[in-house]
């Protein structure tokens, strides 16, 4: 994977799964949420939200079933309802356009870790790590992103600690789950990306050429 400039990155191709439903205004502007089904190559689709302004659905009027190609960023906020689940991903949408390209789903992500990795095993016995990726943004805020990798990948990613800065390369997935509660079992859908490959990086005394004195110079593919 070579390195990438941008700090927080997704390209979606796939179908509009509903119609745009308002979700909030901010400082005058208007969204909405959308969600858009991308379908992996086993054939399962996941059901991604968009959050569109007002004027973009004024320039691309979108009716279901519509297929778009969506480029954007992806952003969390804390769900402090009783109901839903508490972390929120969306892709916050730059552009989007008409497309007859098939399904495609790419995340990129530079950010650090802000709590210890997780290694665990599934009931199946495949070894999977959770990570939690902060990726700020241009003004000040951050984004608090959950991440998973699998196998080899995952215990050398298990061996991180906080602040440990990464790139990444994944897909946007979605996944549902029962949660058991008083009033009985409810569905649930979490969001999280999968990396396909981790880079760690090192700040090292000798900078690669074109790099000021504040830059990362090397990265240590961990895929392998």
């Amino acid at each position: 994977m070579q390195a990438f400039p941008e700090t927080n990155l997704v390209h979606l191709c796939g179908s509009i799964a509903a119609r745009p439903e308002y979700s909030y205004t901010s400082r005058g502007q208007d969204f909405f949420r959308m969600p858009l089904e991308v379908l992996r190559l086993s054939g399962t689709a996941d059901r991604l939200n968009l959050l569109l302004r007002r004027e973009q659905l004024g320039r691309t009027p979108l009716d279901e079933s519509e297929r778009l190609s969506v480029t954007g960023e992806l952003r969390s906020f804390n769900n402090r309802r009783e109901e839903g689940p508490k972390l929120v991903l969306t892709v916050f949408v730059r552009e989007l356009a008409f497309t007859d390209e098939p399904d495609h789903n790419l995340v990129q992500l530079r950010g650090a870790l802000c709590r210890e990795p997780r290694l665990r095993r599934t009931p199946l016995g495949r070894e999977i790590a959770d990570l939690m990726l902060a990726v700020n943004r241009p003004y000040g805020r951050s984004d608090y992103l959950p991440v998973i990798c699998w196998g080899a990948l995952a215990r050398r990613a298990s061996l991180w600690s906080t602040g440990q800065r990464l790139m990444l390369e994944g897909r946007l997935q979605s996944r549902d789950y029962t949660k058991l509660t008083e009033a009985g079992p409810l569905r649930r859908t979490a969001f999280e990306v999968s990396a396909m490959e981790i880079e760690e990086e090192r700040r090292d005394t000798i900078f690669a050429e074109g790099l000021d004195g504040g830059g990362f110079s090397s990265y240590v593919n961990l895929r392998r």
